[in-house]
C-alpha cells in the first residue's frame, strides 16, 4: 500500500526547465569558445621581449660574448646593470592569432593589442622589414659610439652612404647603393637626422636637389620625396660611417630597430670611465640617440617598462617624448626619470650614483 501519491500537477515527471535552458547555455558556451580558439583575428600582441645588460654580455652564436667590445683603449670596471629593451610581437600574416590569445592580451596590462597592418604593412615584405630592422639597429648603433664619444671630446669625420633603395622609391634610378651623401639644396647633412630635418624642412611633394659622391666624383641629382605614414623620405636605406679614432665594437643578434641607442651610448662610456656612472644601480632606459645626443622617442614603451621591472630594475630612463605613454601605466617600485639628450641621462644616472635628491629631475609622473 502505498503511503502517498504524486501529485498529477506537480510536475515531477516532466523535464526541468531550468536545467534544459542551462545545456543550452552551455552549448552555446562551448561552441563560442571553440569558435574564438581557431577563427584567426586581425591582431598581434606585443609583449615584454628579452632584456640585455649592455655592461655584460649575452649569448651569440652558442657562446658567452660581451656585447660591447673596446679592444685597443683602457675599460674600467663596471658594477651593476645599464638595461636594454625590448618587445616581442606574437603573431604574423602567416600565423594569426585567434580571439582567445587577443582577449588573454587586452586583459593584461604588460601587453598590447595592436592591428596586424600596424606590425606588417601589406606593401612590405617579410624580408624587407627584416632589413630595415636590421639597418636600423646597425645605425643606431654607430650612432651610440658617435654620441657616446662626442661626449667624452673625441672628435672624428663622418660620411653618409646610401645601403640600398626600397622598390618603387623616388630615388629609384637617381641615387644608387654605394653613394655618398653630402648635401640637401646646398646645405650639408653629416648624418641621419640632419638628412630627415633637411626632408622634412622641404616637404613631401618637392622637388629637392641632393648632393652625392659617386665613385669618387661629386655631382647633384633632383629627387622628389614622398610622404609615407608621416615621414617624409626618398625610399633610400643610408647609414652613418663614422671614422672613429678606435674601435668600439657593439655586438647582439636578433634585435632589430633604433631603441637601444641611448643604453648602448651610456655602456660606452661606462666602460670608457673610471667608476660607475650610475653607482652599481640596475637601471634600465630606451630611446634612439643620434650623434649630438638628442634622445628620440620609441615605440612599446609598456611593454618595456614591465619588462624593467620583471628584470630587477628600480630605475628607468624614458624619452621625454615618450611621457604621455609613460604616465598612468608605471608599475610599481620603478621610479621612471625622463630625459631628451645624452647629457640629462648622464644628470640621471649620477643623481642615482650620488643619492642626491631627484626631486629636481624631469619625471614621467606614474599616475
Amino acid at each position: 500500500m502505498a503511503l502517498f501519491t504524486a501529485d498529477p500537477h506537480s510536475g515531477a515527471d516532466r523535464p526541468r526547465r531550468g536545467s534544459r535552458a542551462g545545456w543550452v547555455v552551455l552549448g552555446i558556451a562551448l561552441v563560442t569558445g571553440l569558435t574564438l580558439a581557431v577563427v584567426p583575428s586581425p591582431y598581434v600582441v606585443e609583449r615584454p621581449g628579452p632584456v640585455y645588460n649592455t655592461l655584460g654580455s649575452a649569448e651569440q652564436e652558442g657562446e658567452k660574448t660581451d656585447l660591447i667590445t673596446i679592444p685597443d683603449e683602457t675599460v674600467y670596471p663596471t658594477e651593476g646593470s645599464l638595461d636594454l629593451l625590448t618587445v616581442s610581437v606574437l603573431g604574423n600574416p602567416d600565423n594569426r592569432l585567434n580571439w582567445l590569445t587577443v582577449a588573454a592580451a587586452w586583459l593584461d596590462p604588460s601587453q598590447a593589442v595592436v592591428p596586424l597592418e600596424s606590425v606588417f604593412p601589406a606593401d612590405v615584405t617579410t624580408e624587407e622589414r627584416d632589413e630595415q630592422n636590421q639597418v636600423a639597429m646597425v645605425n643606431s648603433q654607430q650612432d651610440a659610439i658617435a654620441a657616446a664619444l662626442t661626449s667624452l671630446g673625441y672628435d672624428y669625420p663622418t660620411e653618409l652612404s646610401v645601403v640600398s633603395l626600397a622598390d618603387g622609391a623616388p630615388a629609384e634610378g637617381l641615387i644608387q647603393a654605394g653613394d655618398l651623401i653630402e648635401s640637401v639644396n646646398g646645405d650639408t647633412v653629416a648624418n641621419i637626422t640632419a638628412l630627415r630635418t633637411a626632408l622634412t624642412a622641404s616637404g613631401a611633394g618637392t622637388p629637392v636637389s641632393i648632393g652625392l659622391t659617386r665613385d669618387g666624383t661629386e655631382q647633384s641629382v633632383e629627387v622628389t620625396p614622398v610622404d609615407i605614414d608621416g615621414n617624409v623620405v626618398l625610399g633610400i636605406n643610408v647609414k652613418s660611417d663614422y671614422k672613429f679614432p678606435f674601435d668600439v665594437n657593439i655586438q647582439l643578434d636578433k634585435v632589430g630597430g633604433p631603441s637601444a641607442g641611448m643604453m648602448f651610448a651610456l655602456g660606452i662610456i661606462d666602460k670608457l670611465t673610471p667608476g660607475s656612472i650610475q653607482g652599481g644601480a640596475d637601471v634600465a632606459g630606451t630611446g634612439t640617440i643620434d650623434q649630438s645626443g638628442t634622445v628620440g622617442p620609441i615605440g612599446g614603451i609598456r611593454q618595456k617598462l614591465f619588462g624593467a621591472k620583471e628584470a630587477g630594475a628600480e630605475w628607468f630612463l624614458a624619452p621625454t617624448a615618450n611621457c604621455d605613454e609613460v604616465t598612468g601605466h608605471v608599475p610599481d617600485g620603478l621610479t621612471v626619470l625622463a630625459v631628451s639628450t645624452l647629457d640629462e641621462s648622464l644628470a640621471a644616472l649620477d643623481a642615482i650614483r650620488t643619492g642626491a635628491d631627484i626631486g629636481d629631475l624631469p619625471t614621467c609622473p606614474a599616475g
